[in-house]
């Protein structure tokens, strides 16, 4: 009935296509065609679409409340359910589900005994097997989800019956009834599943070892139903009371290991692995399982799959377990295994299962509220080292949920590690590859070592880390930690100081030292950017006001650490410097203290800022007192020298301009130099700070300071020690961080490197013989003359053996000092080299200080003096080499040009002290930019112009709208300090140079711009621009004077500075320009000549709708026959966008674009000879009729018969007669097939192939 009515609908929507319908029956049509685009889009394979589908589905039934529309509905979506397209099943299971949850009068019965008519397995064609599977699990899966399932137990026993004979299609449907079945256990009340199911199921309990499947039955239902399968139930159905025995363990390890295989690739825990460990804990065997079928057994299979298994079992087993259980399995071989695992597989192409592991150890630390299990997981992964080296990165993110109190423990377990290295209580291994490759077992000093290593870093990532929430106090004890270690050691303990009061177990060496410096200072850099930490109303002040590098109470974290360093100081009989202090350096230091000292005095009391910047340099040059003393004890003592200049304020006043005595804003510039030259963040952030604090107090000495590190042409020589010493750091930090294996590796990355270079050099003295040491040449002469092998009448004299000998050792001393000279001569080379790269990431440092002061002081005089060296910097680095660092550098300065200097907001305002200053500079930038040969160039020289005459002009009087003012007026209210006439000079021979030399680096659009942001320029170039519409140098020129004449005329301001006589002259002459440029016009050979044409066009149709729309007296008569040629020049008709532009103009002018004949249906009927009779043929459906016809013979006008191509706008229903088909065989042969391509047959079979889906699909619904 259902089946009969479905079709009978069907036959209803099919209808109406063939009849013309009315209004009532298309708006039925409608409706049917919306009502069936929901099963369309249900099987598509779009999440989305499809849940959009079912409720508009569900929605337009409950309105509709037709019976008929429900029953095709179950109808087509039980049909859907086998559906050969795979995302089109779960979408109308889903769907089905939707309704049977939503229409609770369809009984779950006959739905079943549907899916069964329609999908039964057993009752079909072999090969048909496959979906009917599909189709009924579906079904199955779709009651289920319906949530009615539990309620009727009589369709609940069918369904389980129908998914266990759904289990036999294994080849098809692999373990998903089986995993349906378990899901369905879990949603069951305890007591349907005793009465309804436990004696369907009796058979797959009783064999639950023999798939994982089946166990995994078991295991649910011991767990949900333990009313029902007790220990006496589970006795009769195993043989066994419990699940985990001794004697099953060989069954459960063979289950585990098929389960593991079965999700290779899913690479996920198999829920009988998870349930298993759960029931083992529940039986109180928890012991016997891990030993026995996961470390005994599982883990010693050698599969990837398994040992991958055994360490999702570890990391899903951590919020289950006591911390008994916990210790013991973190202790075991799988922990050591999965060490062994992440050590191994830091290859490429390996897969990785450390970030798995790491969301494990997450997910139960965010979960876990026991302080002691926290504790312990974190203590046992740190602890799982690689000959001393913890497995786990340093920077672990998992320490963000460790609570305030395990935090707190966590880090003081890490400091008693360092200085007590418990090696024994770490499970320390070592890969088959170190076994194989290490001769010796490595020491106890080697394991401290690597485990100090890492320990270092790990405390600092808790301190760097913005998701762990710590406080002041333990941010300052790992930093005063870190520090005392590094540079001091203990003599006796002092109790106020607790990092005295534990002695070091193993010493550390000077190489730890180094590298534990070189960690600190990266710590104090993160503290000078460190937010307020706290939740006092102080903290939160200073972090409303984004202030960083503050504790709460206001003082700075530098300042703290220079506080602690001075008691250690303080207490020389208890504890010592690594490396004491000389006397002057110990001077330094307390003049260093004293001066800070006064400074915050002096602060209190007035709020300077220059204090606060002295204040930071001498703390931070102080502390590097540790690591640099020598050359930061000059540092101090001018600074010094600075800070008394600049507080005696009469000094500074009084000074004579002529004094060669430099101000101290000078001196600090250059301290801040030589710091931006060390390899330290944190000296290169504060004295980026400390600069912009100082930035108003610049001189033009001390800016030119700054501008001489980035002379092009300064002698290379000034800055190489300091560069060299920056290189021989970085490469001692980075051989200290190197692990051991990454070091070897890289040593023979370097000697090959080395080998490499070395050979390169030798191939090039190769390739140059002439270049031979003329004085070497002269030594060897000497030493054969010295022995008379040279010039002697007989060739065939004896020369005596202690003659050769002596001149052997001479020609063998030669060339030993010859090799020493190519050598050093090579070493020299290579100096060089290096120099060149550290003076460029030098001068790269430095651009950050001419970027803090033009963002400081945009608004001051000296800014002026920063735009030419920068402009030498960005043309020297064009022309020089291409490599990365120089393209960086290169990229960096031109984006502080262009944004920075070119583009900012804020200028000078008060310029007329300097004007004339200013004038020549503009002079000399435009001439700049004509002297180019690069456009790139060209346009960072005429963007500066653009500036210099921004800042001339100054503020902007804007013209009132509608208003007719003055010339002079308009001048007067724009250029400020601006000499018109004098800057118009200027751009006009630049503007003439540009037009009129056929090569030129300037660009319209450089003009274009000048237009924009200055209007007044319009008008005293328009004579220039007007003229080089037929006077420019070339056809490019020439179009770009037709675009910037009418860009002059678009602008309000410019029209406005024209009388209306003047305005009417102005536009005259430009049409006859124009005019006079189209008469020239031969044929179109090249595309500049086409480009010419348009760009005259362009402007013609601007300026013949601006003379209709003012109403101006000007003659255009004078315009049509240029036109009417002009489209007939050869090569006209090759630009369609050219063809449009002509046709708009001439339309202006009244003339009617004529239609071309190719673009016109051809007629209906094709003349033939009348006398000929026509051959009726059969009437084909309009998917079997031909859609690109041969070459259609039509009549012309004159009544001569013409070949026109068959275009894709020719009828489809063109009939010939059969003689002419026969006759232009042969011709349509020769001519292009594209009618008959592959593509187009392709295409029309696919429309006729989803047709033919389409009606079979209406028909068999």
């Amino acid at each position: 009935g259902a089946r009969g009515s479905s079709f009978s609908m069907a036959a209803e929507m099919e209808q109406p296509e063939q009849v013309a319908p009315n209004s009532d029956s298309r708006r039925v049509l409608q409706q049917n065609r919306l009502f069936l685009d929901f099963f369309w889009d249900i099987a598509k394979p779009e999440q989305e679409l499809r849940l959009e589908a079912t409720e508009g589905l569900i929605r337009y039934l409950r309105e509709s409340k037709k019976e008929d529309e429900l029953k095709y509905t179950l109808n087509r979506l039980i049909e859907g359910l086998a559906a050969t397209r795979e995302a089109a099943r779960p979408g109308f299971s889903l769907a089905l589900a939707q309704v049977l949850q939503s229409f609770d009068d369809i009984p779950l019965s006959a739905v079943l005994d549907h899916i069964l008519e329609k999908h039964n397995p057993e009752k079909i064609k072999k090969k048909l097997v496959r979906n009917a599977a599909f189709g009924s699990f579906f079904g199955v899966l779709a009651l289920f989800q319906s949530g009615r399932l539990p309620k009727e137990p009589q369709v609940l026993l069918q369904s389980v019956q129908l998914l266990q004979s759904l289990a036999e299609h294994r080849n098809h449907l692999k373990d998903l009834p089986r995993k349906t079945l378990v899901d369905i256990l879990s949603e069951i009340p305890e007591a349907t599943f005793e009465e309804v199911l436990l004696g369907v199921l009796k058979a797959d309990l009783t064999s639950a070892f023999s798939s994982p499947e089946q166990l995994h039955l078991l295991l649910v239902g011991l767990q949900k139903f333990p009313g029902v399968l007790k220990p006496k139930k589970l006795k009769k159905l195993l043989g066994s009371s419990t699940i985990v025995t001794l004697e099953n363990v060989p069954k459960l390890v063979e289950l585990l290991k098929t389960a593991a295989e079965s999700v290779k690739k899913d690479r996920n825990l198999p829920a009988v692995g998870l349930d298993l460990l759960r029931v083992s804990l529940k039986e109180d065997a928890f012991d016997l399982f891990w030993t026995e079928a996961v470390e005994n057994g599982l883990l010693k299979v050698q599969s990837g799959p398994c040992s991958y298994m055994c360490y999702r079992l570890l990391g899903a087993a951590l919020p289950l377990l006591s911390l008994d259980q916990l210790q013991t399995v973190l202790r075991g071989d799988v922990m050591r295994h999965f060490g062994d695992h992440v050590v191994s597989a830091q290859l490429q192409d390996r897969f990785k299962f450390g970030p798995e592991m790491e969301n494990y150890v997450d997910s139960f630390l965010e979960t876990c509220t026991d302080p002691e299990k926290q504790l312990a997981v974190m203590v046992a992964f740190s602890t799982l080292t690689n000959q001393g080296y913890p497995v786990v990165p340093s920077f672990w993110k998992v320490v963000r949920h460790l609570q305030p109190a395990v935090l707190q423990q966590y880090i003081d377990w890490l400091k008693n590690m360092f200085v007590n290295p418990d090696l024994e209580c770490c499970l320390d291994f070592s890969t088959k590859r170190q076994k194989q490759h290490q001769e010796q077992e490595q020491t106890r000093e080697h394991c401290v070592f690597r485990l100090r290593k890492w320990i270092v870093p790990r405390l600092i990532a808790i301190i760097e880390s913005n998701n762990v929430k710590k406080e002041e106090h333990q941010v300052m004890d790992i930093t005063r930690f870190l520090f005392f270690h590094t540079f001091f050691e203990i003599k006796k303990p002092i109790p106020d100081l607790p990092e005295t009061e534990s002695q070091l177990t193993a010493p550390l060496d000077e190489k730890f030292r180094t590298m534990s410096g070189n960690s600190f200072f990266s710590l104090l850099h993160h503290l000078n950017c460190l937010p307020a930490l706290g939740d006092t109303p102080e903290a939160e002040v200073l972090r409303e006001k984004h202030v960083q590098g503050m504790t709460a109470d206001g003082n700075m974290w530098i300042y703290c650490v220079v506080q602690y360093a001075q008691a250690l100081l303080s207490q020389g009989k208890k504890v010592r410097l690594v490396k004491p202090f000389t006397e002057e350096q110990s001077e330094a230091w307390d003049r260093m203290i004293q001066s800070v000292e006064n400074l915050q005095k002096k602060a209190k009391t007035s709020r300077s800022v220059e204090m606060s910047a002295f204040q930071q340099l001498l703390l931070l040059v102080g502390i590097h007192l540790f690591k640099n003393p020598e050359e930061c004890t000059d540092l101090l003592n001018d600074l010094h020298s600075c800070i008394e200049k600049a507080m005696d304020k009469k000094s500074i006043k009084n000074t004579p301009e002529g004094e060669d005595e430099p101000v101290w804003v000078e001196v600090v510039v250059e301290i801040l130099l030589s710091l931006f030259s060390q390899p330290s963040r944190l000296m290169r952030q504060v004295s980026k700070s400390v600069f912009g604090r100082i930035c108003p107090h610049m001189t033009k000495r001390a800016l030119q300071l700054i501008l001489d590190v980035l002379d092009p042409e300064e002698d290379p020589n000034k800055e190489s020690n300091v560069e060299i010493m920056e290189e021989s750091n970085k490469k001692e930090k980075a051989s200290v961080e190197m692990d051991d294996e990454e070091s070897n590796e890289s040593s023979d990355d370097s000697s090959e490197d080395g080998d490499a270079e070395a050979k390169d050099s030798d191939n090039e003295e190769e390739k140059n013989p002439e270049d031979v040491d003329e004085n070497f040449r002269q030594q060897l002469m000497t030493a054969f003359k010295a022995a008379n092998a040279l010039d002697t009448e007989d060739s065939d004299a004896d020369v005596d053996d202690d003659t050769m000998l002596a001149l052997d050792e001479n020609i063998s001393a030669l060339f030993a000092e010859q090799k020493k000279r190519i050598q050093a001569k090579k070493d020299e080379k290579e100096k060089i080299r290096k120099e060149k790269i550290l003076r460029r990431d030098f001068k790269t440092k430095v651009l950050d200080l001419i970027e803090v002061f033009l963002n400081k002081q945009p608004e001051n005089p000296l800014v002026f003096d920063i735009i030419e060296p920068l402009l030498s910097v960005i043309e020297q680095s064009m022309s020089s080499d291409t490599n990365q660092q120089e393209q960086d550098f290169l990229r960096k300065t031109a984006h502080i040009f262009k944004n920075d200097l070119c583009a900012a907001k804020r200028y000078c305002k008060n310029a007329s002290d300097i004007k004339e200053d200013l004038h020549v500079l503009l002079e000399r930038l435009v001439q700049r930019a004509c002297k180019q040969n690069d456009p790139s160039l060209a346009l960072f020289s005429f963007s500066a112009s653009m500036y210099i005459f921004k800042v001339l002009r100054g503020g902007v009087t804007e013209v009132p709208s509608g208003k007719r003012v003055k010339v002079e007026a308009t001048q007067v209210s724009c250029i400020g300090n601006l000499d018109l006439s004098r800057v118009t000079g200027v751009y006009r021979d630049a503007l003439q140079g540009f037009m009129t030399r056929r090569k030129s680096a300037l660009t319209g659009a450089m003009f274009i711009d000048l237009f924009n942001r200055f209007p007044i320029m319009c008008k005293q170039l328009i004579e220039v621009v007007i003229k080089s519409v037929t006077d420019g140098a070339r056809q490019h020129q020439q179009s770009q004077a037709c675009e910037l004449l009418q860009k002059a005329l678009r602008t309000p301001e410019f029209k406005l500075s024209y009388s209306e006589a003047e305005w009417e002259k102005l536009v005259k002459e430009s049409i006859h320009q124009v005019h006079e440029s189209l008469k020239k016009v031969g044929e179109f050979k090249v595309k500049v000549d086409q480009e010419k044409v348009m760009k005259c066009l362009d402007l013609l149709a601007f300026l013949i709708k601006m003379v209709k729309s003012q109403a101006l007296d000007v003659a255009l008569e004078e315009l049509h026959p240029v036109l009417q040629v002009l489209s007939q020049h050869e090569g006209f008709e090759k630009s369609v966008r050219l063809d449009d532009t002509y046709w708009h103009v001439m339309k202006l002018l009244g003339f009617t674009r004529p239609k071309k004949e190719k673009k016109k249906p051809p007629p209906t009927d094709t003349p033939s000879s009348e006398g000929a009779p026509k051959k009726k043929k059969g009437n084909l459906p309009e998917t079997k009729k031909r859609k690109n016809r041969k070459k259609v013979v039509s009549e012309g006008q004159n009544g001569v018969v013409t070949k026109q191509p068959s275009k894709e706008g020719e009828p489809q229903g063109a009939k010939k007669k059969k003689k002419n088909r026969k006759r232009k065989a042969s011709q349509s042969a020769q001519e292009t097939p594209a009618e008959h391509s592959p593509s187009s047959k392709k295409g029309k079979l696919k429309s006729e192939t989803n047709n033919s889906a389409e009606t079979a699909k209406s028909g068999k619904s």
